[in-house]
């Protein structure tokens, strides 16, 4: 009995490394290339990425909203860092110069969510972020996982086409998955995403052996602000400072979400020490050069999926993940991990998070005129995700980051009409 207790908290930590790893990898490979950085600056960007964003896990769970969800790169930063990234030249500036904006952005943002945890402001959060509109950033973050994760699992070539082969065995890891998350027995049900990674791995290890990966090959050289020295590039500053506000909304969603899980009550303590860490994080990010941090509400998809809702396992893959960034050879060996079979795998695991946007609605009713609060804010948000942000090239710079992501702009115009509409009259 003490051996299988055994057996299970290892391949679940396994479990939870390959999680947090596959949600973290791309992230700063993605902002180092969008920068234009030297390839020794990229790899220590990646050490400090798993370094940093294993401690955030741990001391989330250990000392924050002390639930076992992942704290990692925000994806809503991270579409508008990328997207200052490439706009360097329309922008007319360099890329330490908005780099150096961003970073002053966002020790500001962590300025003002220390302040918020400090003087136990949360309350003004949650009034800005009520229900309906944590049900519409629910809806609008799975839309916008799954867009990645599809295209992903896909091996899209430069040309823009899909790669057959690379596509047939994302397809097969998925079914496989599916079938042991919905058919398996209880074991095989719980640990179906660490199944899908190592087969997913090995097959694609054995049909396309020849595939170059990213490797780390030196330790970690210390240096701040990779991306730029923080500077008063006022109009970056304020897009990236906006961008950090906003991200409370993964902290409000994730911890309601997480309490409705474990079947408790979220209360004021764990978003106050929940917002502290991740304050604390935004400065430990922009001195890294990496995309803040925030608690991933996609995490309880995860936790549905393998059903394992112990802190244990989730602090020895975090912990591990810290590891593996203080050891080259060991970040090396996780980084030939197919991104392809990663995004196959995520594709599933996400699929849950569907289900919690929709439980989010609490048996809601809607009519012919109450029905414009949900819908409106998805449906815009998903239309501008499927939008090229080429389209807004002809609007002033600085708007494009906003305009051309669907998360932020939906989650904008559900705060709107919350707040100007009395949806109870028309009940």
């Amino acid at each position: 009995m003490k051996h299988a207790e055994s057996s299970k908290t290892l391949f679940s930590s396994i479990q939870w490394l390959f999680f947090i790893f596959a949600n973290t990898v791309v992230v700063p490979l993605s902002v180092g290339t969008a920068f234009d950085v030297q390839a020794d600056v990229m790899k220590m960007m990646l050490s400090y990425s798993f370094v940093f964003t294993g401690m955030a896990c741990i001391l989330q769970g250990w000392m924050g909203h002390r639930y076992p969800l992942m704290e990692g790169h925000s994806g809503l930063l991270w579409g508008v860092m990328l997207n200052l990234g490439v706009s360097a030249s329309a922008l007319g500036m360099s890329y330490t110069e908005i780099g150096g904006g961003v970073a002053t952005g966002i020790l500001l943002s962590g300025v003002v969510v220390l302040l918020l945890a400090a003087f136990n402001l949360i309350s003004i959060v949650q009034k800005i972020f009520p229900q309906m509109v944590m049900t519409v950033y629910l809806f609008l973050l799975t839309f916008q996982l799954i867009f990645v994760f599809f295209e992903g699992m896909l091996g899209i070539t430069e040309q823009g086409t899909i790669d057959v082969p690379v596509s047939l065995l994302s397809i097969t890891i998925v079914i496989l998955v599916s079938v042991l998350k919905v058919k398996g027995s209880t074991v095989l049900s719980n640990f179906s995403i660490l199944i899908g990674i190592v087969v997913g791995w090995i097959l694609y290890v054995f049909f396309f052996p020849d595939t170059s990966t990213e490797t780390i090959s030196r330790g970690m050289t210390f240096s701040f602000f990779p991306l730029g020295a923080p500077n008063l590039e006022i109009g970056i500053v304020v897009v990236a400072f906006f961008a950090g506000l906003m991200n409370l909304s993964n902290t409000v969603a994730s911890i309601q979400t997480a309490a409705t899980l474990y079947k408790e009550e979220s209360n004021q303590g764990q978003y106050r020490r929940s917002f502290l860490i991740t304050g604390l994080f935004s400065f430990v990010a922009a001195a890294g050069g990496l995309v803040p941090y925030t608690p991933f509400t996609s995490s309880i998809g995860f936790l549905q999926s393998t059903r394992i809702l112990e802190k244990k396992p989730f602090f020895i893959g975090g912990g591990l993940l810290t590891l593996a960034g203080f050891i080259p050879p060991v970040a090396a060996f996780l980084v030939t991990m197919p991104i392809t079979i990663g995004n196959a795998v995520l594709f599933v695991a996400y699929l849950q998070l569907f289900g919690t946007a929709y439980n989010s609605l609490k048996g809601t009713l809607f009519n012919s005129n109450t029905i414009f609060r949900l819908a409106m804010p998805v449906l815009i948000g998903v239309s501008l995700m499927n939008i090229s942000p080429a389209v807004f090239s002809e609007l002033p710079i600085l708007f494009q980051p906003f305009l051309s992501n669907g998360l932020i702009m939906g989650v904008f115009l559900s705060i709107v009409m919350e707040k100007v509409v009395d949806w109870e009259q028309y009940q």
